[in-house]
């Protein structure tokens, strides 16, 4: 039998949300875990990744918008707040929400790696938790450190997170299942790592 430990939060919502809200915008600060994290300013090459999955994303779905910045409540409880480096969602799906939007309606969450230490705790572990916990459909991690692209699909909320991950090399095609429906051939990803 495994026991957990019991997890103490560092503050409440209400007071991170009152602190991110506070922090200058070379800063992004999220709350996972019951911990406060801060995720390390993107890259030239970060962004061109998410603009060539925009790109990808609005050729095939037409109907979508691909949002960067959009703050979302995550985990049990919606007792969580991440700021994934990029959502999918109808188009307008966000309009009059706040910096901390429910997560319902979100199709896609993206998160690509930084070269910071926090990477495999936050990307590889708490988000795929947190972002299943909260019923999001696909979790896509773009990892520049292993270069591979991993789709994570079929949440559930009794694992804890997805049932289905899928990972592969920088260079092959990969299938973003349901509800994406789409195909992205990664070769070009290969030049966007260090």
């Amino acid at each position: 039998m495994t026991v957990m430990a019991e997890h103490t939060s560092q503050m409440s919502v209400d007071e991170f949300e009152t602190i991110a809200s506070a922090a200058p915008e070379t800063v992004t600060l999220e709350f996972i875990n019951g911990r406060i994290g801060v995720k390390a300013v993107t890259d030239g090459d970060h962004s061109t990744i998410v603009s060539w999955l925009a790109r990808r994303c609005m050729q095939a779905r037409a109907d979508l918008d691909l949002y960067q910045g959009q703050g979302l409540r995550v985990e049990a409880y919606r007792e969580g707040r991440a700021k994934p480096d990029a959502v999918l969602a109808p188009e307008a799906h966000f309009a009059g929400h706040g910096e901390w939007a429910e997560p319902d309606g979100a199709l896609m969450v993206v998160e690509v790696t930084s070269y910071d230490s926090d990477t495999d705790r936050r990307d590889r572990h708490e988000k795929p938790a947190a972002y299943g916990q909260s019923g999001i459909p696909l979790y896509l991690l773009i990892d520049r450190d292993s270069c591979t692209v991993t789709v994570h699909s079929s949440p559930d909320w009794q694992v804890g997170g997805y049932r289905h991950v899928l990972t592969a090399k920088f260079g092959e095609k990969v299938l973003l299942p349901h509800p994406m429906g789409i195909e992205l051939d990664t070769e070009i990803l290969k030049n966007y790592v260090r």
